[in-house]
């Protein structure tokens, strides 16, 4: 597998019993591949319906949801649930943010908060593991509440039996367009630093994807090495870490922040080692400052998602679950690639859902029979 790092008293480890950079598969990537894949996400998304129409505002009437994100200090995370609450609105039915600074002691307070305030469901949203809350989860279903969870595992896993719906990504595919752009930019030659959170259930099938991708694109050309940083210690962690790994490897290419709002302390680490215009970024979600830094040359490449879009595929997919319909089996959100070439349709400076068009609203809309 790759190298990881790991944090402990303000030191950076290299993992035991594992020995220098993973090497990707052996030579002769497929470089026409990748830029298949690059092509493939570079076209403005289109919606298309997941399912059929429905009255969308019977099935919530009277219903109250607490949407739980995985931390509300991402900007990303916290985009998605105040898109959900201006969503509610339309439909006419309560939402509410818990608000957390992604510790999953506040998680448990946030369930406890819906189940004795008679909330109706409760939404996981963002990178909690329910298995890390399994006694909470029951109280809920004893109190005669769902449990949803969304935007928190990949598509190719099972849902957790435990809760009533879950919304996955194929975050597996987010990292291969990851793996796919770096070959396509590189021909096929880089040495990588991904950057993600363990504790964050879309973390490992996020970064397997961008391993297996380097190795299918690159062939043995692309090593690759991991730093871990829990998601509550972003602002302490990343930077140092990110520091520390390029001073000892100044042949690195690409640093990899899974999630884009980890940029912000990744680009003061590239900067103070003196790594601006050799050490590339590319990242994924879509959060405006992040946009305005591809627009600025400080990040290549972030692969973008609007909030808008995965609030309208969220709450869709619990008002269909409600109403006895068909569970979907993926979100209904399309991916899409911000470089230099089409970042100022975002704005200036950057939306969270500027770019990808407006067709989806009126998509959903029709869908829920709201016009």
């Amino acid at each position: 597998m790759f190298r990881r790092m790991l944090f402990g008293a303000g030191l950076v480890a290299l993992a035991a019993g594992i020995g220098g950079w993973a090497q990707t598969a052996a030579a002769g990537g497929d470089l026409a591949a990748a830029k298949a894949v690059v092509d493939a996400h570079s076209a403005q998304p289109v919606f298309s319906a997941p399912g059929e129409a429905f009255d969308a505002k019977k099935v919530v009437s009277g219903k109250k949801l607490l949407v739980i994100p995985s931390t509300s200090a991402n900007p990303w995370t916290k985009g998605i649930a105040q898109s959900e609450i201006v969503a509610a609105k339309k439909l006419g039915f309560e939402l509410m943010e818990w608000e957390n600074q992604g510790r999953p002691t506040e998680w448990v307070q946030g369930m406890e908060y819906a189940i004795n305030n008679k909330f109706s469901a409760i939404e996981l949203m963002g990178g909690q593991d329910p298995a890390l809350l399994l006694p909470q989860i029951k109280q809920a279903h004893d109190a005669g509440l769902k449990v949803f969870v969304s935007h928190s595992s990949d598509s190719s896993e099972p849902g957790n039996p435990n809760v009533d719906l879950t919304m996955p990504v194929s975050y597996n595919t987010v990292g291969d367009l990851f793996a796919a752009w770096i070959a396509v930019k590189t021909e096929g030659k880089a040495k990588v630093l991904i950057v993600g959170s363990d504790d964050a259930r879309s973390t490992h099938p996020f970064v397997k994807g961008i391993t297996d991708g380097l190795a299918k694109y690159c062939g043995g050309s692309c090593p690759s090495s991991y730093i871990n940083v829990p998601l509550a210690e972003w602002a302490s962690k990343i930077q140092p870490g990110v520091q520390s790994a390029l001073i000892a490897d100044p042949t690195i290419t690409y640093v990899v922040p899974i999630y884009d709002s980890m940029s912000q302390f990744v680009l003061p680490a590239i900067r103070i080692t003196g790594n601006q215009g050799k050490v590339k970024i590319v990242t994924y979600n879509g959060t405006p400052f992040v946009l305005d830094a591809v627009r600025n040359g400080d990040v290549e490449m972030d692969v973008g998602e609007s909030l808008n879009w995965i609030a309208y595929a969220i709450l869709d997919a619990e008002m269909r679950h409600l109403a006895g319909l068909p569970d979907v089996k993926e979100l209904n959100v399309p991916l899409y690639i911000f470089d230099k070439s089409n970042v100022e349709s975002a704005g200036i400076p950057a939306g969270y859902d500027n770019g990808f068009g407006t067709e989806f609203i009126g998509g959903y809309e029709k869908l829920w029979k709201l016009k």
